[in-house]
């Protein structure tokens, strides 16, 4: 079947050892030679047979211009065809980034919290080829929200996913398009955007990506027609989603002001809305607490928004 391949090591031209996972399989170490592959740890064995994870669907779909997009969809372990579940669309970082056949944790626990999560890999994706990748060129937000929306629109053509209980979320550039997509459509009953920006010319000068976004968008003050359409922030006034935003205090990726600006324009519009930041992280790499304490407020803010349940978590 297909799996995931990261770190490596040759020997002798004779051997390989690599790190693999599989939707269903944390990395664990596999030696590949002449006999095929062999698993060498079994790190987690004792942990996966005391649960049940679900199963990843690969998905192939056509954005709204005839694009072929790939994706994956999670179900929950205890998945059952004649219903419709609540669902969630996670949109991963980068851009250039791509989910592949790697275990997801997240997926993994949203799913068995009783949510199918849709995982699409839209223009300006890693793995498809430069041309697929430069398709996002000057088009944040613009070019690919409608490809991770035709995902989520094949969820519920596959009879997976309940049209009316939909959540949205993801981190760094997942968070960027989280902010574009809750722009753009009252889809989605509950949104979670981690380390995303807004006002792109907020971020002129104060992040460490100063001299891509010139290449890419110009320079603000030459080209700020672009800088402004591609803004979220802009865009505020159409927002009816309740949305959560985290991020770290000491990020110098995206600064904490990105989300401070669009948490502080929901509030003033009397939406729904909170911003969680935590001390002393920065991008990644976050302690084991705030990690933990992360997954639990989204998947509280999940529960009381999509699926409509309380929270208790404040």
């Amino acid at each position: 079947g297909q799996i995931s391949a990261g770190a490596f090591s040759l020997a002798d031209n004779v051997a390989l050892v690599a790190r693999i996972s599989k939707p269903k399989l944390a990395g664990e170490l596999f030696i590949a030679g002449k006999h095929g592959l062999r698993q060498l740890t079994h790190v987690n064995k004792e942990h996966f047979s005391r649960i049940k994870l679900g199963e990843t669907e690969e998905i192939h779909y056509k954005s709204h211009d005839g694009l072929e997009i790939e994706g994956f969809i999670t179900k929950p372990p205890s998945f059952n065809p004649a219903f419709r579940y609540p669902t969630l669309l996670l949109i991963h970082g980068g851009p250039i980034s791509q989910y592949s056949y790697s275990f997801s944790f997240e997926a993994q626990l949203f799913a068995a919290n009783g949510y199918v999560v849709v995982r699409s890999n839209p223009r300006g994706s890693s793995g498809y080829g430069r041309d697929f990748c430069f398709a996002l060129y000057q088009g944040w937000g613009e070019k690919d929200y409608r490809d991770v929306l035709a995902a989520v629109d094949r969820a519920i053509e596959l009879g997976y996913a309940d049209p009316d209980r939909l959540g949205v979320g993801g981190f760094s550039y997942g968070g960027i398009l989280t902010n574009y997509i809750i722009t753009q459509t009252d889809r989605f009953k509950g949104a979670v955007s981690g380390a995303g920006s807004g006002l792109y010319t907020a971020m002129y000068g104060h992040d460490m990506w100063l001299r891509w976004y010139e290449e890419e968008f110009g320079l603000p003050w030459e080209n700020r027609e672009l800088w402004e359409r591609l803004s979220p922030f802009n865009y505020v006034q159409n927002v009816t989603t309740p949305t959560l935003f985290a991020c770290g205090e000491k990020d110098w990726n995206m600064p904490v002001q990105n989300s401070e600006q669009l948490y502080q324009a929901l509030r003033r519009r009397g939406i729904t809305t909170r911003l969680v930041v935590y001390p002393g992280e920065h991008h990644g790499g976050w302690t084991t607490a705030h990690e933990k304490d992360f997954l639990e407020r989204r998947l509280a803010w999940y529960d009381q928004y999509v699926k409509g349940e309380a929270s208790g978590k404040k």
